[in-house]
């Protein structure tokens, strides 16, 4: 198996400059999702591994071999796109193999690789049908089997799911993770869904922008964001933002927009004293929830406050609360039976331990 790694690596569309010096590297095996907005470069360096796309600078080397100049055929790899570019007249079996006859692999050889991918798949009862047969799930493996028959050094996947519907989208994602895990190969995969990135991802690339804006494991992208973009666009609903002011000695907070009745709460961790004290609070929808008097002090970092409810919508298996605090609406997640009233001020617990502060100037974590 090979390993990607890439350097300060920059694509210019004319003045436009599209990526600015991204350096990333996927470890042999490793699954990487790169994820980001629509706009923010993902899939032109998703082209430029593939060499779809010419490099303006930087270094793209597969394994030990730099393919800067090197084109896609020759790059030991195979990508998977967002429409599935199947051939209607072929059938299954020849879409697969189509690839492998260009190539005047020999027949026995094809027989070998369509049977393993087939079975991998597990679309045997398909190989006779055209695509206009088969349901969006189906073409979508079939599109799969044709990346995976020629058993490459590193697999590309461009958007694979977003031409599927909600529940289809999870079972195919489901299906991508555990042929993940059969096969091993390492995979770069670029989706503008955080949760498909949380879920199938070894590590995740936040991208903004042209830039890299955090690379790590999914827990602590989500937990320990590096900026405010990444910790609004991870997450559904994303973090709640406070504004506050942190005092000299660094262990309160002050919520501004509460100057009738300023708000001060204990920080779980004390602040260095040449810390910025202008910071935005960040707390997850999950890290607030309503104050139980018979929970106090199971050391959870709780702070409690009061919040008057301006909107409750049950989604069954929990319910999300929108409350006003700091002078700010914010969301909070709450067990599925607990739906408190409209325009009642209710008493909330929100674990500081789990907090996240920002420098109010730069964005960045603190």
């Amino acid at each position: 198996m090979t390993s990607l790694t890439i350097r300060n690596l920059h694509k210019n569309f004319g003045p436009v400059q599209v990526l600015r010096g991204i350096d990333l590297e996927a470890r042999t095996g490793e699954f990487i999702a790169l994820v980001g907005p629509s706009g923010c470069g993902k899939s032109t360096l998703l082209a430029m591994v593939a060499g779809l796309e010419s490099i303006t600078s930087g270094e793209i080397f597969i394994g030990d071999r730099l393919v800067n100049q090197v084109p896609p055929k020759d790059r030991d790899i195979a990508m998977v796109f967002q429409s599935y570019a199947l051939y209607p007249t072929m059938t299954v079996q020849e879409n697969i193999t189509f690839g492998m006859e260009s190539r005047k692999t020999p027949r026995d050889v094809q027989a070998k690789a369509l049977a393993r991918v087939a079975q991998l798949l597990q679309i045997e009862p398909l190989l006779k049908r055209r695509p206009a047969q088969l349901s969006g799930g189906q073409r979508q493996r079939v599109a799969m089997g044709r990346a995976l028959v020629r058993d490459p050094a590193l697999f590309l996947f461009d958007e694979p799911l977003s031409n599927l519907d909600a529940k289809l989208r999870v079972e195919m994602r489901s299906e991508i993770k555990k042929l993940h895990q059969r096969v091993g190969k390492t995979t770069v995969y670029v989706t503008h869904d955080q949760v498909e990135a949380m879920t199938l991802a070894s590590r995740i690339a936040v991208m903004h922008k042209g830039e890299l804006q955090q690379f790590d494991v999914p827990r602590t992208v989500y937990d320990r964001p590096a900026n405010i973009f990444v910790a609004g666009f991870m997450g559904s609903p994303s973090m709640n933002f406070l504004d506050a002011e942190v005092d000299a000695a660094g262990t309160q907070l002050t919520l501004k927009g509460n100057e009738d009745a300023p708000l001060t709460l204990a920080l779980a961790r004390p602040m260095a004293a040449n810390a910025a004290r202008r910071v935005f609070l960040g707390l997850r929808p999950e890290h607030i929830s309503l104050y139980r008097p018979e929970r106090a002090g199971e050391g959870r970092g709780g702070a409690v406050v009061k919040a008057p409810v301006v909107v409750v919508e049950p989604t069954g298996a929990e319910t999300m609360v929108n409350l006003l605090l700091g002078g700010r609406e914010i969301i909070a997640r709450f067990e599925a039976h607990e739906s408190p009233e409209v325009g009642q001020t209710i008493s909330l617990s929100l674990d500081m331990s789990r907090a996240c502060l920002f420098d109010a100037a730069t964005q960045t974590l603190l």
